[in-house]
């Protein structure tokens, strides 16, 4: 297995800057997802890893070693594309076997590792089967199986089930972490899938626009969101965002969102935290902290259900309040009808503040 780092890596394709002084270390038998959207340099960063493009500049390391000028394959690093690649005119079986073969191994150590990693998949009864019978996400299957089968130092995934319907991206999330605590294979995994980040992740790698954002857990990140771009990618739905301003009256403190001032009570205890801060002030808080309550209770505001998307388990409800909105989480049912008239307020505990010209967090946590 492989620790990977890069050190201020950087990578032009032309004018355009793709990757700016990034830095990041992949721990041994880690999995590390690089989440971002398209066009944010997270496959190109895959591809300088695996040595399939070159870097203008910094260090690629590979258990300590300088890899960024050697050859793609003198990595040991398996990469497994989207659309599957494999050979049509091949079985399932010669597929996986085909590095094998490659480097002249035994017969009898070929079918030892291939059906050892068919087991290890659940295809052994698709061994004989060429690509063309196969479905999507038995493809994939294949396709990992021969990233495996010679044990490399790291495997790199580029959105490896991107091409597959919402059920076999389900099923195929399960297989991979599974086979990623079997293995205990340092793996960096790609994708623009939030969801699939947050479920597959030990560390979760949010970039944008070349720049590496936030590295930390799944909790971390959706918990803890570096800035605004991070707290709006992150979660699902996303964090409702909105202008904000303190008020202090009669040794209250609120928090005014939108533009025509509707406030919600907070402790008085955020106000140092967030001096000098208040022109330029941004609140987010996930729908989850967004609390309602059917009757006129302490510390909430009347408030308007515009939109209600049912989800089976759960509700998420869009509030108008004034001229803005915020989601709500509720349990599925809670609000009968758009139009019906709530009480809401904002969890402290759970609210985040930005600034609106850098887009940073200050970091304020209250608890109630």
């Amino acid at each position: 297995m492989a620790e990977i780092k890069l050190q201020d890596i950087e990578k032009y394709f032309g004018d355009n800057y793709v990757i700016r002084k990034l830095n990041l270390t992949i721990e041994n038998k880690e999995f590390v997802v690089l989440l971002g959207p398209s066009g944010c340099g997270k496959t190109t960063t895959l591809r300088a890893i695996a040595g399939l493009e070159e870097i203008d500049s910094g260090d690629i390391l590979i258990d300590g070693k300088p890899v960024q000028d050697l050859r793609a394959g003198d990595r040991d690093i398996a990469f497994v594309f989207q659309l599957f690649a494999l050979y049509p005119h091949l079985t399932a079986y010669d597929n996986i076997a085909f590095p094998l073969r490659a480097t002249r191994e035994s017969k009898a150590s070929v079918d030892e590792k291939v059906r050892a990693v068919a087991r290890a998949l659940q295809i052994e009864d698709l061994l004989s089967r060429r690509p063309s019978a196969l479905s999507g996400g038995d493809m994939q299957r294949v396709a990992i199986g021969r990233a495996l089968v010679r044990r490399p130092k790291a495997m790199l995934m580029d959105e490896p089930i991107g091409a597959l319907d919402a059920k076999l991206r389900e099923e195929m999330r399960t297989e991979l972490k599974r086979l990623h605590l079997e293995n205990d294979q340092t793996t960096v995994y790609v994708t623009h899938d939030q969801v699939e980040a947050m479920s597959l992740a030990d560390r979760i790698a949010i970039m944008n626009e070349g720049v590496l954002q936030q590295v930390g857990t799944p909790s971390e990140v959706y918990d803890n969101p570096a800035n605004l771009f991070v707290a709006q990618f992150v979660g699902s739905p996303v964090m409702n965002i909105t202008p904000a301003n303190l008020q202090s009256a009669d040794g209250a403190t609120k928090v005014a969102v939108g533009q025509d001032g509707v406030a919600f009570d907070f402790p008085s205890a955020i106000e140092p935290q967030l001096s000098g801060a208040h022109s330029d002030l941004m609140l987010g808080v996930r729908p989850e902290g967004v609390l309602l309550a059917h009757n006129k209770t302490a510390g909430h505001v009347a408030v308007e259900a515009h939109i209600i998307e049912p989800l089976g388990a759960y509700d998420i409800v869009d509030l108008k309040i004034g001229n803005a909105f915020l989601r709500a989480r509720t349990a599925s049912g809670f609000v009968d009808r758009p139009g019906d008239m709530v009480w809401a307020r904002i969890d402290p505990a759970q609210t985040h503040f930005f600034n609106s010209l850098s887009g940073d967090a200050i970091h304020v946590r209250l608890d109630e």
